[in-house]
Parts: structure tokens; sequence; C-alpha cells
């Protein structure tokens, strides 16, 4: 078993505390000294400029699907030059009608430095990936691999 620790602090920042006018922006500590400056979504009055929740997710989804694919490509013997995933989150209404996001459809465009796996091996990659990636297998949001755009 491992612990994952992550602090989110937040302060009023001398604003007025109504719905409107308290700041959305907050920022989250982790250990070894990172930190993220994040907001609510605009649409819930957040700063664009920062990472909101729903971005975030996102982004650890496709985070751990990487990092997972890169272990078993080094693992089979593939070379990775690059890879950049333009992932998507799709908010909206779960069975219980309530909002979620329930579905994650992630692109990963991937630049090979030796011969690349054919598409059925890709296929497993992502698969195997998918199956392995702790984040993926903590949610119920579904995760799509698509083909680059």
């Amino acid at each position: 078993m491992s612990e994952h620790r992550a602090t989110i602090v937040w302060n009023r920042q001398g604003t007025e505390f109504t719905y409107k006018e308290y700041t959305r922006d907050h920022y989250w500590k982790f250990e070894g000294g990172s930190e993220v400056r994040a907001s609510a979504a605009p649409k819930y009055l957040g700063n664009d400029a920062l990472v909101d929740p729903e971005q975030a997710f996102v982004a650890s989804l496709s985070s751990c699907h990487m990092l997972t694919f890169l272990a078993l490509a080094a693992r089979d013997g593939f070379v990775v030059d690059a890879y950049e995933d333009p992932a998507v989150g799709f908010m909206e209404r779960n069975d219980g009608k309530r909002l979620a996001i329930t579905r994650v459809v992630l692109r990963p465009k991937i630049t090979w430095g030796s011969e690349p796996p054919n598409q059925e091996q890709l296929d497993e990659l992502h698969h195997q990936a998918h199956e392995h990636c702790f984040i993926a297998n903590s949610v119920t949001t579904k995760i799509e691999v698509a083909p680059p755009a």
C-alpha cells in the first residue's frame, strides 16, 4: 500500500464572502515542494488562467495512461521519442442524474524512435496501459483511446 498526499490551501483574500464575490483561486501543495495554482472552472466563477479540478482529473487520467504505456512499450522493446495527448473529458449527467465527468477520450500522438508496433500491438499496449493504470482503476469514468485527430 502507498499513500499519496495533497494539501489544498484557500484564503478569502479580503473579498466579500458572497457566492459571486469570493475568490475560487487556491493552490495545491505536494510533497517535494511542488505547488499548482488552481481555481474553479470559469462556468463556476473561476479563473480561466488557472487549472480547475475537472481539467486536473482529465490530466491525471491521461498522465497515468501515458506513464503506464511508456513502461509497457519499454518492456516490449519499443522506443518512444515523444507522446502528446490532447485528452478531452465530457461533463454529463450520470445514471443518477448528477453531473459527472462520465467519459474521457484520449488521442495520443506517439513518435517512435524505433520500428513502431503494428496496429494490433499498439492496440494491446493501450489496452494493457488502461488495465494497469491506477487512476483508471479508481474511477467509474469511461476511458476511450482513439486515433490522433
